[in-house]
């Protein structure tokens, strides 16, 4: 069954961006099939992807709002895992569907006509609480929280969080929290340490056990347009995307099985 996955935080420059264009390459890398959709006016997942923003025909916002036919609009990366890229016409797309009825809804009545082709989708949300957003929270299952380990995270966290509950009691009453990601991680900072640890004691296992360091060469790749995957394989960056995949696919298997299990 495929997992859509919003990865979102209201706080900009936690690694959002970065984390979703990784993490796609990654789980390809494990055979997964997979789906990227940029939701963010500001195509950085697209361009870091390797796809030329300024160049696309068409982008998210004729398939959200003109409602082209995806295959149309859907690209291939270098790192093969499919992209809905995204531009600055997206923003338009903000006003468009605020005049549609059911403007929560447009994307997952969209995205239901395609996600069987897939294992995972992955979504890049914009670095605030939106139309695009909202769209994004009501078609996923789950949703991926890159942070970085510092005070104010903590505030732009529980912000989100009521954001999250508000979908469940509206739209989407089966909506989880996928983890929380630990980035631009540097253990020798003791605040870091300090919130790393409020972080495990309130979440427990909703706290993945992968850490994404800070890394140059993780910070390099996007200039590159390729994943890090692509970049430098044997980086501490990939090591850890590699890790994340890997432990994003073992909790969808372990959720996967629940129903049986309950059941025996």
């Amino acid at each position: 069954m495929t997992r859509i996955i919003a990865v979102a935080n209201q706080k900009g420059g936690v690694g959002k961006t970065t984390t979703t264009v990784n993490l796609a390459a990654a789980l390809e890398a494990l055979n997964e099939r997979v789906l990227l959709v940029d939701l963010d006016p500001q195509g950085n997942a697209t361009m870091g992807s390797g796809i030329d923003k300024g160049a696309l025909a068409a982008s998210s916002y004729h398939w959200l709002v003109s409602e082209q036919d995806f295959a149309r609009v859907v690209q291939t990366s270098p790192a093969h895992f499919d992209v809905m890229p995204s531009n600055i016409d997206l923003t338009a797309a903000e006003v468009s569907l605020l005049q549609h009825q059911q403007r929560e809804f447009v994307m997952r009545e969209l995205l239901a006509k395609v996600v069987s082709k897939y294992d995972y989708v992955l979504v890049d949300c914009p670095p605030s609480l939106n139309i695009l957003t909202v769209n994004a929270l009501v078609a996923a299952n789950s949703v991926l929280i890159p942070m970085q380990c510092e005070y104010y995270a903590l505030e732009g966290l529980s912000a989100l969080l009521d954001t999250v509950d508000g979908i469940r009691e509206q739209a989407n009453p089966h909506l989880k929290i996928e983890g929380l990601l630990r980035t631009m991680y540097d253990p020798r900072n003791g605040l870091t340490r300090d919130v790393s640890r409020q972080l495990i004691h309130y979440f427990g296992n909703q706290v993945f056990r992968t850490v994404v360091p800070r890394n140059v060469r993780l910070a390099e790749a996007p200039s590159h347009g390729v994943p890090i995957l692509l970049y430098d394989k044997a980086s501490r960056g990939s090591l850890a995307y590699q890790a994340l995949a890997a432990e994003v696919r073992k909790r969808n298997a372990e959720e996967s099985q629940e129903p049986t299990n309950n059941n025996l």
